[in-house]
């Protein structure tokens, strides 16, 4: 026990070990997609398959123990989605970039990150961010993973009249996610231990005999990494347009990590009576390690993952819960055909429950005070309607600073958000 306290921050007398490893697997269960996910994005500009896979998990393994270790906190990093969508798809096939120049600008992009958090200057930002916008991020992360989540499934798929619409639950995998759902739910209101874990497996299983759970076999020797590892090409390094892609890289990235960890931190009562986020410093320096490790391997930006919410739903406190997750997922290089086989709708049911969870900060919110009402749900419902947590800050920010000015009410401002605001307004009118 005294390991585990010098290690991970463990403390007998409040956590359980059983429950911190159970909330290891279950993070990492509901976060597992991105093994599948990531590979097949970068098939689309011809990176080697296997190579992405191997890369993605060995970026997620060094993240995850750096957060165990040295932040001591239950959160799980992997190369963020989104981010690789905007490496493949605007930086390689859209501005014709090749791999290697993106890969580069990458690894800037976290080495610049680990300067700014030495600094504090990423601490100042997220600690000017106000109580109001703090519940709102949790509740606003909340209605996004459950929407993740029934996206994965299909219950909700694409209309092109309405965006989105209900799909067919009678069938296929919507079908098992309702199952899911509803399973898992029971689970959770007779107080099961683990319900959320359990869930997924259980999941898993009834898709053998609805079709949707493929088995790929069991044990496969890791694909090697030489393909992409250190393929950087720095010739674009002093352009406009590098530098452009360096920041948006930045920009989604720091505010997908900020919203994670305050949403996450705030439903897991991590954050002191100062507003101020446990180990804040340390876990944004495992972010930002994480991003210049993944580089170097051959992904795309590492970011904290909000799955991880699921984990802390499962009463993960310390870093013994990412220290469970990295474990799975340096278990997953030589299990992978195994892991794969887990369905996307049997992550579903975790991440609406977790979605549930996550909303109950938005009991603290006083909706009769417009000032703070308003931009909190703008912050809340522009996650899920603009399919981003870093968009929902920003305009939940710009709005408040607006409001606020408009009404006269300065003092409420800091200088930080002031220039927050501004750069956020010059980020949406130029790029």
């Amino acid at each position: 026990m005294s390991f585990l306290n010098k290690a991970f921050g463990f403390d007998p007398k409040v956590n359980s070990a059983r429950t911190e490893i159970v909330a290891g697997i279950t993070t990492f269960l509901a976060m597992s997609y991105i093994l599948a996910v990531n590979p097949n994005i970068f098939g689309a500009i011809s990176m080697d398959h296997g190579a992405v896979f191997t890369a993605t998990a060995l970026a997620s393994i060094v993240g995850t123990l750096v957060m165990a270790f040295y932040a001591k906190l239950p959160f799980a990093l992997a190369p963020g989605m989104g981010l690789n969508a905007f490496f493949v798809y605007s930086v390689v096939l859209g501005m014709g970039y090749e791999w290697p120049v993106a890969l580069a600008a990458v690894f800037v992009e976290g080495v610049i990150f680990i300067l700014l958090t030495v600094t504090n200057v990423r601490n100042a930002i997220v600690n000017a961010i106000p109580t109001s916008l703090r519940y709102a991020i949790a509740s606003g992360i909340g209605l996004f993973i459950a929407f993740i989540g029934l996206k994965n499934a299909g219950i909700i798929v694409n209309n092109d009249a309405t965006l989105v619409a209900l799909g067919d639950i009678t069938t296929g995998s919507a079908l098992l996610g309702v199952i899911g759902i509803i399973l898992t739910g029971l689970l959770v209101v007779l107080k099961v231990k683990g319900a959320l874990l359990l869930g997924i497996l259980a999941t898993t299983v009834i898709g053998i005999f609805t079709g949707e759970t493929h088995f790929q076999g069991i044990v496969s020797l890791p694909h090697s990494i030489a393909p992409i590892f250190c393929k950087f090409d720095f010739s674009n390094l002093l352009s406009i347009e590098f530098a452009v892609i360096v920041f948006t890289f930045m920009f989604v990235d720091l505010f997908d990590t900020v919203g994670t960890l305050i949403g996450v931190s705030e439903k897991a009562g991590m954050v002191d009576e100062k507003g101020e986020i446990k180990n804040l410093k340390k876990a944004l320096m495992a972010d930002a390690v994480a991003t210049t490790a993944g580089a170097i391997v051959g992904t795309s930006t590492t970011t904290t993952y909000v799955e991880s919410a699921s984990g802390v739903a499962q009463g993960g406190r310390t870093g013994l819960t990412a220290f469970v997750t990295a474990i799975c997922f340096a278990v997953a290089l030589f299990f992978a055909p195994l892991f794969l086989s887990i369905p996307s709708a049997a992550t579903t049911p975790a991440l609406v429950i977790v979605g549930l969870f996550m909303m109950s900060p938005i009991k603290k919110l006083d909706l009769d005070d417009y000032l703070e009402s308003i931009p909190a749900f703008i912050t809340i419902i522009m996650m899920p309607l603009a399919y981003s947590i870093s968009d929902g800050i920003m305009l939940g920010m710009i709005s408040y600073v607006v409001l606020n000015v408009l009404c006269g009410k300065f003092s409420k401002l800091s200088p930080v958000m002031y220039i927050l605001a501004i750069v956020f307004v010059m980020k949406y009118l130029f790029m």
